[in-house]
């Protein structure tokens, strides 16, 4: 897809997606007819239909309307989340339409505009995020389609008529980063996931290798320090890394304390002394060095790289306290792979050094529990108390013998644990035996957020 001038109408098959949501805006912004398909209605799936988007709920080809159904002028999007068999997809692709993956759409926009993309396992929506706010508020500016809910845009969609920068979140689900060209690009971490795409740990690091290798000439890659993976990048890319205090781009001087974080920022050039961070959690210290590095290398001025990050307000379901009182604070988290929950942990743990933490973690697919369910018990076994929920299956059909009771069966000793299935959450809050209390998971837990957060708000 290297031009979409013909184009009058776009439809989304599977619209509700949060990374597909921003697309769709991005389309509707620009003055294009749009709709799609979704399986269920949802808040975000309403502000879309608000906001011109024409969807519906049930699959069949009846309910598309007829300005969706000329092969010439509709482009066609949907996510590998839908299955082959999916009416509405068959038609489109039986009748000659131009069908596309989300991740195509996306590497066409890296191509037509300057793409500043943000890959790895975990870190990758709060650090694009950031990096979105903050040259937004620059003179720099930028387009973005992000993972997650923005909270200072209430939004995963930021645009721009003037910026020729776009940031993307780069997702090596299904080797959806290998569609992308990007400018510029931060790995932050490439512990193995997915395995069930990738079958081993030697082929996930290769699929980084070769998404290096699709930086353009003249653009840059920021990888963490201390990756397994080996880059491979086209002549004329400019290589850097960081970490937290050590690299071309790092932090110097960090001060905790008083629910406060500010660091110095050290580049290739200086340093930009005083950087407050403006969700105060210590993973955020690395996240933000990465997001920095982006901007700098945009040409975001000192001034706006500090007021920035002061500014950023966090993601939805990122380090996202819902309750935070003197006697009790309720946390909500996306992490879902061990890596993640591990460095939440730690960093809610620095914050709350003498409390009791307790979380409520939903698995999320059964493969994912499968090949990671000692490494899950290794990562909770961090906390004080752990409520285990059944897996959620999300694309996948159950495994025989797969289910919380592995990951239950491989805590360390001493550590307090229950098995609870999803109507037992609200039951859980209302004992409160816990001073801190984190909803972990990708999966349908944070429904129950809004319960959780009035009970623990009396």
């Amino acid at each position: 897809m290297e031009d979409i001038q013909n184009i009058q109408s776009v439809y989304f098959v599977g619209a509700g997606g949060i990374g597909m949501s921003a697309l769709l805006r991005y389309f509707l912004v620009k003055g294009y007819q749009v709709g799609g398909y979704d399986k269920t209605p949802s808040d975000l799936t309403r502000s879309l239909e608000a906001e011109g988007a024409q969807i519906h709920y049930e699959d069949n080809v009846d309910l598309i309307a007829p300005c969706f159904k000329n092969p010439a002028t509709t482009l066609v999007i949907y996510t590998p989340a839908i299955p082959d068999e999916h009416a509405e997809l068959s038609y489109f692709r039986a009748n000659g339409f131009n069908v596309e993956k989300r991740a195509q759409l996306l590497g066409f926009l890296t191509r037509k505009h300057k793409g500043l993309c943000v890959a790895g396992t975990h870190g990758k929506t709060t650090t694009s995020t950031m990096a979105a706010h903050v040259l937004h508020q620059s003179h720099v500016d930028c387009n973005a389609f992000l993972g997650g809910i923005s909270k200072n845009y209430g939004t995963n969609y930021i645009l721009s008529e003037q910026s020729d920068y776009v940031v993307i979140e780069a997702d090596e689900f299904d080797r959806s980063f290998h569609w992308l060209r990007p400018y510029a690009t931060v790995i932050t971490s490439t512990d193995p996931d997915h395995l069930d795409i990738y079958g081993t740990k030697e082929a996930y690091l290769e699929s980084f290798r070769h998404y290096t290798t699709l930086i353009q000439p003249g653009g840059a890659l920021i990888i963490h320090q201390g990756l397994e993976m080996k880059a491979e990048v086209q002549d004329g890319v400019r290589v850097y890394d960081y970490a937290r205090t050590s690299g071309d781009f790092h932090a110097e001087n960090i001060r905790i304390g008083g629910g406060e974080i500010y660091f110095d920022f050290v580049h290739p050039a200086g340093r930009v002394d005083n950087i407050q961070l403006g969700v105060p959690v210590s993973i955020n210290i690395e996240n933000g060095v990465a997001a920095l590095a982006l901007a700098w290398l945009a040409g975001a001025t000192d001034e706006e790289l500090r007021e920035g990050l002061r500014t950023f307000r966090g993601v939805d379901r990122r380090f996202d306290f819902k309750v935070k009182t003197d006697r009790m604070a309720l946390i909500s988290d996306y992490g879902h792979h061990p890596k993640e929950i591990e460095q939440s942990v730690r960093s809610i743990r620095e914050l709350y050094a003498d409390k009791k933490i307790a979380a409520i973690f939903q698995p999320h697919l059964y493969t994912r529990t499968r090949d990671f369910y000692k490494d899950f018990a290794d990562s909770l076994s961090l906390l004080d108390a752990v409520y285990l929920c059944d897996i959620y299956p999300a694309r996948e059909q159950p495994i025989p013998g797969v289910t919380s009771q592995l990951i239950y069966d491989n805590l360390r000793p001493g550590i307090e644990r229950h098995l609870i299935h999803k109507e037992d959450i609200v039951g859980v809050a209302q004992k409160r035996d816990f001073d801190v209390l984190i909803l972990l998971g990708a999966g349908d837990i944070e429904n129950y957020a809004p319960q959780l957060t009035a009970i623990l708000s009396e």
